[in-house]
């Protein structure tokens, strides 16, 4: 027995087959194209991600040694895509999380006096970043497709609630709170779409999904559509609160990061939905069925992307895997200092007008040098947010544990623990944000009893412990990052 969890990342979707004991039995992975029209736009083609998954999950299914029972869905967040009720076909590209095109849209609106309001009722705050700024753009640039959603020929939604679409033969327009958390759309205190948010943006409600919990009924798939199998769908989280619940911090107070495109930083707080003053984000982390679960978030735009930079654009490195020992080959990274905002600096500066920069660079400086720099600009991103989280908002983070590609970098890991002055925690499963997804998918259907058996598959890889303090480069980081501040500006 086992259960199908669907990972669509920002870069490609991985396909796991998930056992009672935690395990994965078999697994499939196919990249997509990322598409750059114009500097600062990125856009994908739904078309393309839904091959994806119909081609990791097949590598998948047959290479597994039983059909899986379930499926679960975990997904980049934030990312708009619009596509047609009857078809399926997407008439534009998605516009992806990362893109910046809606930063005029962000401005006017904080220059109308709405940036608190907004912040009172979603917990997050008007950046690009997030949906319902690519939606009002969309609407004001591609009147043809905005046409389309005001009819209700098109439907809106985030990438989860696309794949339901295409996995049930558009019989489903279903997604689930902590996605929709993530769009400005969302009443976090109502636990539904806000019409006061709505008539900002000017979304109509009727284009949106149906919110329902994240481990719960989100129909069958379509034999036809998906592969030939007729399975429940029974899980559904956005890719940052799946691997919190992937990483078993089930509890208040327990914390995670995940390095992957970009790296975010969760802690649960429970029932309690927490503020943070200082660029943190509230969020949903999950509804089981009996109403919400909040955590506070530092979401970091690029770092697994940074290191993606290196290897396609610089061509530094052959593969994301070299980094560790090339820049273990130098014993510092020479004064050289990488601020790696290639979209923007996330929380929590909040900047979208910044830019990538490296500073320090010499005669003497070498391609090692500035893969060490891009290493120690990751574990530098997190220790902002961690101690934004224990300064300001008053949340302990005696240890965190990560995840994500990036976390089997033994020198990351290292790095991370010795600026941060905490442990650091790798389990044995680094792709817990699938695991979380078939973690939601299997309680529903009765794979998993609880919340604790659950808890029970988490095992120990390596615990990184700090070394001493080394609080020169961090200054050097945290001056770097103001002279890159504003650069589209200037």
């Amino acid at each position: 027995m086992s259960v199908l969890a669907i990972d669509a990342g920002t870069t490609g979707v991985t396909a796991l087959l998930v056992a009672p004991d935690g395990g994965v039995v078999a697994r499939g992975y196919r990249e997509f194209p990322q598409h750059f029209p114009r500097p600062g736009w990125v856009e994908h083609d739904p078309e393309q991600i839904w091959q994806a998954v119909l081609a990791a999950c097949r590598e998948a299914v047959e290479a597994g040694p039983h059909p899986p029972v379930a499926v679960g869905i975990t997904n980049q967040r934030e990312t708009a895509v619009v596509w047609d009720r009857g078809s399926l076909a997407a008439p534009r590209p998605a516009v992806v999380w990362q893109d910046r095109r809606s930063t005029d849209v962000c401005r006017g609106l904080q220059e109308a006096g709405h940036e608190a309001r907004v912040a009172q009722l979603t917990g997050l705050r008007l950046d690009p970043y997030f949906t319902a700024t690519k939606l009002a753009w969309l609407a004001e640039h591609d009147p043809a497709t905005w046409s389309g959603v005001r009819d209700g020929r098109f439907a809106l939604g985030t990438v989860d609630s696309y794949l339901v679409a295409r996995l049930t033969a558009g019989r489903v327009h279903a997604t689930d709170p902590s996605n929709a958390s993530r769009t400005l759309l969302y009443g976090l205190e109502a636990n539904d779409w806000s019409d006061e948010l709505l008539d900002l943006f000017g979304v109509p409600r009727a284009a949106l999904p149906q919110i329902r919990p994240s481990s719960g009924d989100f129909g069958r798939t379509d034999p036809e559509a998906f592969l030939g199998l007729d399975l429940p769908i029974a899980g559904v989280a956005g890719d940052q609160q799946a691997a919190l619940f992937g990483q078993a911090c089930f509890t208040e107070g327990r914390s995670k990061c995940t390095y992957g495109t970009g790296s975010f930083v969760l802690v649960n707080t429970g029932r309690t939905i927490a503020r943070s003053p200082a660029g943190l984000l509230t969020t949903v982390a999950w509804d089981l069925g009996d109403g919400p679960r909040y955590a506070l978030e530092g979401a970091i735009f690029a770092t697994g992307a940074a290191v993606q930079w290196l290897r396609d654009g610089l061509r530094i490195i052959d593969a994301a895997a070299d980094s560790d020992a090339l820049a273990r080959s130098v014993p510092d990274s020479g004064g050289v200092v990488f601020v790696p905002a290639l979209t923007g600096l996330g929380a929590p500066h909040w900047d979208p007008e910044a830019r990538g920069t490296l500073f320090g660079l010499t005669r003497g400086t070498t391609r090692a040098h500035v893969v060490r720099a891009t290493l120690e600009a990751i574990a530098y991103q997190v220790r902002d947010v961690v101690d934004v989280m224990v300064r300001d908002a008053g949340l302990p983070v005696p240890e965190l544990t990560v995840d994500g590609g990036a976390a089997a970098n033994d020198l990351l890991c290292g790095l991370q623990a010795t600026t941060l002055q905490i442990p650091v925690s790798r389990p044995k499963m680094l792709e817990t944000t699938g695991l979380g997804a078939a973690f939601l998918a299997g309680l529903a259907t009765g794979v998993w009893g609880s919340t604790d058996e659950l808890g029970q598959t988490w095992q120990l890889d390596r615990r990184f412990d700090p070394g001493a303090p080394e609080d020169a480069g961090y200054r050097r980081w945290q001056a770097a990052v103001r002279r890159a501040g504003g650069w589209a500006r200037s």
